[in-house]
């Protein structure tokens, strides 16, 4: 069922999923490219480090799943529904994902989210990942707001956001299931002109 807008959409429909989902270079040296099929033996190995672990209850058990959910990651793209990239050093070694989800076409508003290998963490790899994500988005294609959450208790995903100009805009209480139980979850946006 097609829905009646009073205003066009910010972004038209078309625009992404019509086109190949594509590789963008950022700062250090870093390269965020669609993953491969190859990829997923380090995707994979990235779900054994603990402290990632703490963060996500959603992860693959093999490299056949792995495999499958970047089939999942290609039919977002083409249905304008996500985009997910591996942020890599020189488009070759993976240094963790970086994705857009949720993607609002109409409104212009989508969903960022990442986390690093526990080998290129603390070298600025997720800043500089969500720093050109951000600014393709934003600039390039037009969002008009990039929100990301995380929980309270997360403070690298943090310091972050922070880094990158997502302002602080409040906190969702209670608002995912980790591991230990439920929690509270920051809330960053950042927005066109910021």
């Amino acid at each position: 069922m097609t829905r009646a807008l009073s205003t066009p959409p910010v972004i038209a429909s078309g625009l992404l999923g019509g086109s190949l989902q594509p590789v963008l270079p950022a700062t250090g040296g870093l390269v965020l490219r669609p993953w491969e099929e190859f990829d997923a033996s380090a995707f994979l190995s990235a779900y054994q480090d603990d402290e990632l672990r703490r963060w996500h209850t959603r992860r693959p058990s093999t490299e056949l799943q792995a495999r499958e959910w970047f089939d999942a990651y290609r039919q977002d793209w083409k249905q304008e529904k996500g985009g997910h990239w591996s942020i890599t050093r020189d488009g070759d070694e993976v240094l963790g994902p970086i994705a857009l989800r949720g993607l609002d076409l109409d409104d212009g508003v989508a969903g960022a989210a990442y986390w690093v290998l526990p080998a290129a963490r603390g070298a600025k790899v997720a800043s500089y990942g969500l720093g050109a994500l951000t600014a393709w988005a934003l600039s390039e294609i037009g969002f008009h707001r990039l929100e990301l959450d995380h929980s309270t208790r997360n403070h690298a995903s943090c310091r972050v956001a922070t880094k990158s100009g997502y302002l602080l805009e409040g906190t969702k209480r209670s608002a995912a299931v980790h591991d230990d139980g439920r929690h509270d979850m920051h809330l960053h946006a950042r927005i066109r002109g910021d």
